[in-house]
């Protein structure tokens, strides 16, 4: 960079997508899939300091539940199919959303706890 003026801070959503640093916006999150790096290499952000926990595959499981659950609803009502037909299509299915998302929901925690400070409660004396 030319000058000394700091670089933005990229958008929550740059995180899952990108991978991007929610402090310096240098690709460097995520270690693996969904597997988040201990510190970003480029500023020093401690990414093991932030707890995103299971709080994204609990809400895509729901939120992609819902919709698997409509769909096969759906499905059954119009065509009746046996219930192998079922299994063969809303497990893989079910699976392959949550699994294609979860990386873009815990980016986005990741962000958005940085972003507001979140921190775990404490009890001062």
């Amino acid at each position: 960079m030319d000058d000394d003026r700091a670089l933005p801070a990229p958008r929550p959503i740059d995180t899952g997508l990108k991978g991007a640093c929610p402090r310096c916006g240098e690709k460097t999150v995520f270690a693996g899939f969904a597997r988040f790096a201990d510190t970003c290499p480029a500023c020093g952000l401690r990414f093991s300091e932030f707890n995103v926990g299971d709080g994204p595959a609990a809400f895509l499981t729901l939120i992609i539940g819902t919709i698997v659950v409509a769909l096969a609803i759906t499905v059954e009502l119009s065509f009746t199919p046996p219930w192998w037909v079922h299994v063969l299509l809303w497990v893989p299915l079910t699976l392959a959303g949550v699994m294609a998302s979860l990386r873009l929901a815990k980016g986005w925690l990741l962000a958005l706890e940085y972003r507001n400070a979140a921190r775990e409660g404490r009890i001062e004396p």
